[in-house]
């Protein structure tokens, strides 16, 4: 609508603006002839006059008193401005009068003056009936376009914004899927608008969530099992300590066989003692509460005193425990929780393999040492690899009585560990085929 009526008035000005040119040219030509003929006067306005006749102009000329010397135009009122200006010699324009004639016209009097006098005047008139019709049309058809370009606009709203409510509302309704738990719903995105783009971000909170509820239903599956196992694994050595001290209470138990239940109350009190050791490591290391005392030791010696302290647990499955390392190669470390590191995966090593070999390597890496354990044992399956360092897991669910790692906290622990001593630890296995876990621990001058 604005660009209609500023084009509705550019036209409009344009098409006034033609007229009074042409109406000025004329008239500037007919002064001109008669300045050079001035004895035809009469001759040459008949010429004129029949001219502009067939383009609908009127013409009259004017004495220096301004009283009509040819023509038949009635003379009009001038205004004082405009007789002021024809006597300066300066062209008098009025565009559009609607009062002074019987008809609306546009007219222009062009002066003829020497020096200062006014010789005379060239009056020429034009009506604007054919103009204003002219620019009638073209509003008509500006205001159909107004119309018309209305209507597109509506419709095309209505269409759009339909569009985006529908988009809006499928957001709405996988949101309230989610409000009711269920995260396994995604919208169409695009990257075309910000609707598209929030429908990204939804699909990415929602797989995030997902990931989040699946991650917590994980933990609470493993907390569940972890309690059952820890429930089952005090009560069976409380349930030997108990029943052993009533034996010896009531004096039921035969002097023969008193040492050897006094040995299986030893042997199971330390069990629990592992058991709760194991939860207590964990949640110190968890919460930052463990200091390290880095020192220089000498790997052989290490892994002798492991070999040592587990060879008998390896006979008791026919398993060989294999030394291959540098006497010089050293490792910087807190003795004790190195110690726990080894311990722990190579009883594992030693639990899942029967018949067979648990290495001990070390070798000299780039400004690290490096530490392996490897077994011929039954592996781990690779969908199990990423889960072992878990709190709580098992890799082997069925099992229930465990003397190396009740709680499933062991290889978390060590993790945990190994990553206080700025290290890193990956495993590689082969199911059926063996295990070796990589421990790799940087020099430190």
């Amino acid at each position: 609508m604005i660009v209609s009526v500023v084009f509705t008035n550019y036209i409009e000005h344009l098409v006034y603006q033609n007229k009074v040119e042409e109406l000025t040219s004329y008239g500037e030509n007919i002064l001109e002839d008669l300045k050079v003929s001035p004895r035809n006067q009469e001759q040459i306005a008949n010429q004129y006059s029949r001219v502009l006749q067939g383009r609908d102009i009127y013409y009259s000329v004017l004495d220096p008193n301004l009283r009509i010397s040819y023509g038949r135009l009635a003379m009009p009122l001038l205004t004082e401005a405009e007789l002021r200006l024809l006597v300066q010699g300066e062209t008098v324009v009025v565009k559009r009068d609607l009062n002074r004639f019987d008809q609306a016209v546009t007219f222009v009097g062009v002066p003829y003056v020497t020096g200062e006098t006014l010789n005379g005047v060239v009056l020429l008139i034009s009506p604007i009936s054919g103009t204003r019709e002219m620019i009638s049309q073209i509003n008509q058809y500006l205001l159909y376009t107004v119309f018309i370009t209305f209507a597109v606009s509506v419709l095309l709203s209505w269409f759009l914004s339909k569009i985006h409510v529908n988009r809006i509302q499928r957001i709405r309704d996988a949101t309230s899927m989610i409000s009711s738990g269920n995260y396994n719903v995604s919208v169409p995105s695009t990257n075309f608008d910000e609707i598209g783009e929030l429908a990204n971000d939804f699909n990415h909170m929602a797989q995030k969530l997902k990931v989040s509820k699946d991650e917590i239903e994980s933990l609470e599956n493993r907390r569940r099992n972890f309690f059952a196992d820890v429930s089952h694994e005090l009560r069976t050595p409380l349930t030997t300590i108990s029943g052993v001290i009533e034996g010896i209470k009531e004096d039921m138990i035969p002097e023969n066989e008193k040492n050897r239940s006094i040995q299986l109350v030893s042997q199971e009190t330390k069990r629990l003692i592992r058991l709760v050791n194991e939860n207590l490591d964990y949640e110190k290391i968890r919460s930052n509460q463990v200091k390290l005392t880095i020192e220089e030791i000498q790997l052989i010696e290490l892994f002798e005193i492991i070999k040592e302290q587990l060879i008998l647990q390896a006979e008791k499955k026919q398993n060989d425990i294999i030394i291959e390392v540098d006497e010089k190669l050293t490792v910087y470390a807190d003795y004790d929780r190195l110690i726990q590191i080894i311990i722990n995966i190579t009883k594992n090593s030693i639990q899942f393999t029967s018949d067979g070999i648990i290495w001990l390597r070390g070798r000299a890496g780039d400004r690290e040492t490096i530490i392996e354990i490897e077994d011929t044992g039954i592996g781990i399956a690779p969908e199990e690899i990423k889960s072992i360092w878990n709190r709580f897991y098992k890799a082997d669910i069925s099992r229930k009585n465990n003397p190396y790692g009740e709680s499933g906290l062991g290889l978390s622990i060590v993790k945990q560990l190994v990553q206080l001593h700025h290290g890193t630890i990956d495993v590689e296995s082969v199911k059926g085929e063996g295990t070796r876990f990589e421990i790799r621990l940087p020099i430190r001058s």
